[in-house]
């Protein structure tokens, strides 16, 4: 197996050619390269890790007591207050998550790039204007801000997570043009999966560990982004999600993670190429952060800048989330058990025991009614889906890979197995895939109405973090980039237990149910942190935040 550049703790990725692990291996010095010494964690923390990593980045003597409370006692709000009332200046606060971003690397492989010096050149020429003019750039004015790889800004390079697509980015995508614009400081890039189409962030710059159990994986395809908020790295990243890859790897991680509904936010640029999956089904980007508000402060940044009027792709909406009154005087929220295909393993069975408990008090009854929700056709959907993601039968992008010498990944592989059998599909049998969505969306919508509920909640993964290479199975998120639902991951206070047990009176609801039953058995999830999913329908994204902002003190959530 492959091995890691020698600053990093890593689990194995597959072995290329000759040829490729010597241009992988040149990319990982230059990286290495760009550490100053002192930035290096000793070898005590390395060589022997624990399996939850998550303290060492405040006791391993890097940080110093001032970078510590910077980089764990705010949100990115927090910041920019503080900033903008000259507490902090932009360059102490960048320093400090420059600083912890290379820690929190070093202990899960969460970077691809990593560059600390431009970013405090930005943040010194910020900290001159608020000087000079006495008022903050914009709402991001020196909050530090991290991109997953694949978003173009300009002086790095970006990828698809294998090494034929790296490029150099001379200009901002419109996204990152906004923040900067708002004053945000970009200081990293997040790593992601080869391909970026399955829920491990494994590439060829390594493989993302699961900061509270090294032995699970992130997620993806933004796992690079969760590993690095996780260990407070970074106040606030960009994700993309195409199904799960925002959810799956917040939820893994423990922290905030908001899916929109597509063609909300600008995605000008993310890609250099079109990617036929979004034929029929689209991708949407959004934040990860680690509060409601920062979810706001995000989306209003970037709305209140139009993105619209350079994109006329995009659907021009008025942002009001938290603030967005409620419809009736009563939310009504259906609570998923499951989905009608795959039980949830145990810790998250009890995330939701422990939802529907509080959200049950009477005491909150004039503000909540609580109901049963069965998702309507999530086997079919999970079946549709996975054929609409890959309708060139995955052989572009294999060919793209391999073409270098490097080595096909297992998920990589598994994601379009089933495809390749098909091969290049006719534009004819891509526009009736669309019937078939389209048939899908006014059924599932139907069944909604029909159960009469504002949003619902429940599941974001079939279990906790997965055991590495074996996120198979990501029903409860795709389904919502089928019918193009928008939906926010959310903490809980339970975490995954060693040696938990089925109820006795388990039932498999499916083959794959019964597949990920036995997952649950091969595997130590100890530590895993658990996440539920707040969903709401289509185009009703102010609603589901303030949904989530009534839900925060009847669940406890960092607002």
């Amino acid at each position: 197996m492959a091995q890691e550049a020698p600053t990093n703790v890593s689990k194995p990725i597959p072995v290329g050619t000759a040829s490729f692990e010597e241009k992988r291996a040149a990319l990982l010095k230059a990286f290495d390269r760009k550490v100053p010494p002192e930035y290096h964690l000793r070898a005590e923390f390395l060589e022997d890790p624990p399996s939850d990593v998550s303290t060492i980045p405040a006791n391993c003597g890097i940080l110093n007591e001032e970078e510590i409370k910077i980089t764990e006692e705010y949100d990115a709000v927090g910041l920019a207050k503080e900033i903008a009332e000259g507490k902090y200046k932009a360059v102490e606060v960048v320093t400090a998550f420059s600083k912890r971003a290379i820690i929190a690397h070093q202990l899960t492989g969460c970077l691809t790039q990593w560059f600390m010096v431009e970013a405090l050149e930005q943040a010194k020429q910020l900290d001159i204007y608020l000087e000079k003019n006495k008022r903050p750039m914009g709402r991001l004015h020196g909050v530090p801000v991290s991109i997953k790889d694949h978003i173009p800004v300009a002086g790095t390079s970006s990828s698809l997570g294998y090494l034929s697509t790296i490029v150099e980015d001379e200009s901002d995508c419109q996204m990152v043009q906004i923040l900067r614009g708002a004053g945000a400081v970009f200081y990293c890039k997040t790593n992601q999966p080869q391909s970026l189409m399955h829920l491990e962030s494994d590439s060829l710059w390594g493989r993302v560990l699961n900061p509270f159990n090294i032995n699970l994986s992130a997620g993806g395809s933004t796992g690079g982004e969760a590993a690095l908020i996780a260990l407070m790295g970074s106040p606030l990243g960009v994700g993309t999600d195409i199904g799960g890859s925002i959810r799956c790897p917040a939820a893994f991680c423990g922290i905030y993670g908001y899916k929109p509904t597509s063609h909300i936010l600008p995605m000008r640029g993310f890609l250099p190429t079109p990617v036929a999956a979004e034929l029929n089904i689209p991708a949407s980007t959004g934040p990860m952060c680690r509060s409601i508000r920062d979810i706001d402060l995000f989306m209003t940044t970037i709305l209140e800048a139009k993105p619209y009027l350079l994109d006329p792709n995009l659907v021009p909406i008025s942002w009001t989330g938290s603030r967005t009154p409620p419809n009736s005087h009563r939310l009504k929220i259906g609570v998923i058990s499951n989905d009608g295909f795959i039980q949830p393993q145990p810790p998250v069975a009890k995330a939701i025991s422990w939802a529907r408990k509080l959200l049950s008090d009477p005491v909150h009854a004039s503000q909540v009614e609580v109901k049963e929700f069965k998702p309507f056709g999530a086997a079919d959907a999970w079946s549709k889906i996975r054929r609409m993601y890959w309708p060139d039968g995955g052989d572009l992008s294999k060919k793209a890979i391999v073409s270098t010498g490097e080595p096909l990944h297992s998920l990589t592989e598994w994601i379009w197995e089933e495809q390749q059998e098909s091969g290049m599909q006719t534009a004819q049998a891509v526009n009736l895939l669309r019937k078939e969505r389209d048939d899908f969306r006014h059924k599932f919508a139907k069944s909604w109405e029909e159960q009469d509920v504002d949003v619902v909640i429940g599941p974001a993964f079939v279990g906790p973090a997965s055991a590495h290479d074996t996120a198979f199975y990501w029903t409860y998120t795709s389904l919502y980039n089928m019918v193009d639902y928008p939906g926010v991951v959310i903490p809980t206070p339970i975490r995954a237990i060693s040696g938990e047990q089925y109820d006795q009176g388990y039932t498999p609801l499916s083959d794959a149910c019964q597949d990920v039953k036995k997952l649950w058995g091969k595997s130590d999830f100890k530590g895993a942190p658990i996440n539920l999913q707040l969903v709401a329908r289509r185009y009703h994204d102010n609603e589901l935040l303030s949904a989530l902002s009534l839900l925060k003190n009847i669940l406890g959530l960092a607002y």
